[in-house]
């Protein structure tokens, strides 16, 4: 762990001394260069308040974006061809913002000067951000390939692919970065990698304990093609672990493209869903949840005060109603909605509410059809318990029913759930554990096709349920 904060820490002094330093030249540039020829004159080479404003300013500019655009998340898989990618990408992104906000309105001799402007403020900052990352990057990968550092990883399957893969992947001169801890297998007969040293660490169904309790960071599954029919279960079982998952793939799977190469030393093997969304998406997609919250709670606080009068008159018991759901890696918290129901709804137990439901009140009804039962939950949103677009959440109770049926129930979890979704769009409230099955496809699609656009989509079908009142 420290060794991990060290190492962001340099990435972080390299960036913050890196834009200084382009900044700093890009300002003398400007006084020595640009200023004589817009006044006619030499300027002195002054580094006045501007200058220091700058200094403070574009540094830590710049260190927002590399964390909002995931600039130190997985800091020791860096490697250099991701590095100039994802720095000249980021330079572009933040020259133009900088450009637009603090030269745009400079006056100069002729308009071609913002060209030569703006194309030097790029090169000075990615060219020194670059070589300081670059070098951080190298270091880290030749520590890598020297086996100095190493990703805790356990095979699954201890048959003969899996030690063939074990003593390939231990035979490379230059290291991927796997440091092999043991082996999980999948049945009674795999032990081949035990008879090598390598320890057993347990069974296929014991595999979130194991990696726990080894802090396991990659896991390659190993299994013969006669064990495919594992293979779901096996992932079931990794889902909300939080490692890196690799498959050894068959030559199908080489042939239909499934498997991309990431590194010319590395083996080919199928990466499994590394990242949902790219980290910039996901830091985007939190800022839009706050903002739109902190708005639809100040803009409907009238709605709010209406929809409440009418609960109150609606029966007796509490305007909100408050329930424990499960969120984000199985964390509980407690959802807040307008009370569509009686107080002895659930008397009898956990039940789910149906397009007939005798324990619905009056206005719960119209609630529940135009989703308006759902706008306390931007509180939930802004609290970072939910997002705007998101699985729906639900109760441990009916979690496991799903799951006795559909184990990968649990893929939900990866990500934040929301007040609308695309499962709710498509299939809108289930009545019961089938109909959750049969809504969950739309949520798993959903996981595995995330992205912004496709969250404004779902959001545009939900306010035209709203406005037309047509929700199931």
């Amino acid at each position: 762990m420290m060794d991990r904060r060290a190492q962001v820490a340099k990435y972080v002094l390299a960036d913050l001394l890196g834009s200084a330093l382009a900044w700093t030249l890009f300002y003398l540039y400007r006084k020595a260069y640009l200023e004589p020829i817009k006044f006619g004159q030499e300027v002195p080479l002054t580094l006045d308040i501007n200058y220091l404003k700058g200094l403070i300013i574009i540094p830590l500019f710049w260190f927002g974006l590399y964390t909002v655009v995931g600039g130190y998340r997985d800091i020791f898989r860096r490697h250099r061809t991701k590095e100039l990618g994802q720095t000249i990408l980021i330079s572009l992104i933040g020259v133009v913002v900088i450009f637009f906000v603090l030269l745009l309105d400079d006056e100069v001799a002729n308009y071609r000067y913002y060209y030569r402007s703006f194309l030097a403020l790029f090169l000075l900052h990615f060219g020194i951000t670059f070589l300081l990352r670059f070098l951080l990057t190298s270091a880290t990968v030749r520590r890598v390939h020297d086996r100095r550092i190493g990703f805790n990883t356990i095979l699954i399957g201890g048959n003969e692919r899996a030690l063939a893969i074990y003593e390939e992947i231990q035979g490379m001169p230059k290291s991927p970065g796997n440091r092999f801890i043991g082996f999980v297998n999948v049945n009674g007969g795999d032990q081949l990698l035990a008879s090598i040293g390598l320890p057993r660490l347990g069974k296929w169904h014991e595999l979130g304990k194991v990696i726990a309790e080894h802090e396991v960071e990659e896991v390659i599954i190993a299994v013969d093609s006669g064990e495919h029919e594992h293979i779901s279960r096996i992932m079931n079982e990794l889902e909300g672990t939080n490692v890196r998952i690799k498959v050894i793939p068959d030559m199908y799977d080489i042939l239909s493209g499934s498997v991309k190469m990431s590194s010319i030393f590395g083996l080919p093997l199928i990466e499994v869903n590394p990242e949902i969304m790219p980290a910039w998406q996901f830091s985007l997609k939190r800022i839009i949840d706050i903002i739109v919250s902190v708005i639809a709670l100040l803009v409907l606080s009238p709605v709010f005060l209406l929809i409440a009068i009418l609960v109150r008159r609606s029966g007796p018991g509490p305007i909100l109603f408050r329930q424990v759901r499960i969120g984000k890696h199985r964390k509980p918290f407690t959802i807040v909605k307008f009370r569509s129901m009686h107080c002895d709804a659930e008397r009898d137990g956990p039940q789910l509410s149906s397009s007939s439901d005798p324990r619905t009140t009056g206005i719960g009804k119209w609630l529940r059809r135009s989703r308006m039962d759902e706008l306390p939950q931007f509180w939930n949103v802004l609290k970072g318990d939910m997002s705007l677009v998101g699985p729906r959440p639900e109760r441990q109770f009916f979690i496991d029913a799903i799951s006795e049926v559909a184990p990968h129930y649990r893929h939900l979890h990866k990500v934040r759930p929301g007040i609308t979704s695309w499962g709710q769009v498509k299939f809108g409230y289930a009545e019961n554990v089938d109909q959750m099955v049969r809504r969950l496809k739309y949520d798993i699609l959903y996981i595995e096709n995330m992205s912004l656009a496709v969250d404004l989509k779902i959001l545009a079908y939900t306010v035209l349920i709203i406005l037309k009142g047509d929700g199931k």
